[in-house]
């Protein structure tokens, strides 16, 4: 089964207000939860790579985030799928930790606990530090316009890398599903 790396705000649900901090605030993108189910059937497993920075500035606690990957969970399972685990940077952006994408902690555990490698794994964003986490380990870098994803396309054109040229472009994850179940 090949692994699909994803990103969680602003991927499968809105962010508002820069962090989400309860699972009544957790609301998914429109067709999210349908493209997500549509590729488990198909036999991906589905792996979210997050920052949750707002665990460090005390914006909500380790409750509340479990709560919140329950109602997410929840969800997909009741539209048929199933995600395979969810992993978290606890820390705030001057931790300098190694688990805060775009460095490659995040996915450095997800290989040892589904014992693989990711390379060529799609890993789904809308954030640059996503595109630049995908680089890390030659996963294939996918950028949704849904969540900060139009801001991200305007910095990529700005600042051209040419190790980002692959980089494929999708309105939302329903496309992407779409794209995914095609080929």
């Amino acid at each position: 089964m090949a692994i699909i790396l994803l990103g969680r705000d602003g991927v499968i649900n809105q962010n508002p207000n820069q962090f989400v901090k309860s699972a009544d605030e957790w609301q998914p993108l429109p067709g999210s939860i349908e493209a997500l189910a549509a590729l488990s059937q198909a036999g991906h497993q589905l792996v979210i790579a997050t920052n949750q920075s707002g665990l460090a500035l005390g914006q909500f606690d380790l409750d509340d985030l479990e709560a919140i990957h329950a109602k997410m969970r929840s969800q997909v399972e009741d539209a048929g799928g199933e995600i395979a685990a969810i992993f978290y940077c606890p820390h705030g952006p001057e931790d300098n930790c190694r688990c805060r994408k775009p460095q490659a902690g995040l996915l450095d555990a997800i290989e040892a606990e589904f014992d693989t490698s990711l390379h060529g794994c799609y890993l789904v964003g809308d954030k640059l530090a996503d595109l630049k986490l995908a680089l890390q380990k030659d996963c294939k870098p996918v950028l949704l316009k849904s969540g900060e994803g139009e801001l991200t396309m305007q910095q990529l054109f700005q600042k051209p890398n040419s190790r980002l040229s692959n980089t494929i472009v999708f309105n939302d994850l329903a496309q992407f599903s779409r794209f995914v179940l095609q080929n």
